[in-house]
């Protein structure tokens, strides 16, 4: 006859301490993560951008070289216009989509930047003879603070706006047409707004002028 199986004493297991509520910092856990990963993604685009020892990516389409830097693209093999906004380093809302019908020059610079003060007196002048031409100037300030802009601004009599670029955001919406670019670089865009061309490096006098003057001399999509 078998004995009588005595009764088991229920064991209370306590949690760790720091485990009582996995389910409710699980969310938490997910949301630092994600932020984590989308900071790095971002981090890793503007390295790229600003890495001036890697190779110019493949061009948007057959172009013409004018010279080691610049690089002109024919109006049939042109990218869609581009999209570019933000906030002016005084404040003020800017938005190139405005100025459709204008050709615009978009220069990206930081005041820390070497190439940037060898080219910023050739910009200064461009930008006052070109601007009962129908050209507009927009300068895209990189990694950067706005005192430090500013100053740069008024040391070289740059007259032109431009974007407060300190969270990266105008940069990356530039990031097609500038693969692999250090600072500074210059895009010309034409009437349309699509880029016409880009120059890599400081942007000497002559070039600017002459890509200036091709685009102008050319019409716009819609007219015969």
């Amino acid at each position: 006859m078998d004995e009588p199986t005595p009764a088991r004493t229920p064991v209370q297991v306590t949690p760790a301490s720091g485990q009582s509520r996995p389910l409710l910092l699980r969310p938490r856990i997910i949301a630092v993560v994600l932020a984590l990963v989308t900071g790095a993604l971002v981090a890793v685009q503007l390295a790229g951008l600003f890495s001036a020892n890697q190779g110019v990516a493949a061009e948007q389409g057959p172009s013409t070289t004018v010279s080691r830097a610049a690089t002109e693209y024919p109006p049939e093999d042109r990218a869609e216009p581009l999209s570019l906004s933000g906030t002016g380093l005084s404040g003020e809302a800017i938005d190139i989509a405005e100025w459709r019908g204008d050709v615009v020059v978009i220069n990206v610079w930081g005041s820390w930047c070497g190439p940037c003060r060898e080219e910023a007196p050739v910009l200064a002048a461009t930008s006052t003879a070109y601007a009962d031409e129908g050209v507009r100037f927009l300068g895209v300030n990189v990694r950067d603070n706005p005192p430090a802009a500013i100053a740069f601004e008024e040391t070289y009599a740059i007259t032109y706006p431009s974007i407060d670029d300190s969270d990266g955001k105008a940069l990356l919406s530039l990031a097609e047409h500038l693969p692999g670019a250090g600072v500074p670089v210059t895009l010309v865009l034409d009437r349309d707004g699509r880029p016409a061309a880009r120059v890599l490096g400081a942007v000497e006098e002559s070039t600017l002028t002459a890509l200036l003057d091709a685009v102008l001399s050319e019409q716009t999509a819609g007219q015969s």
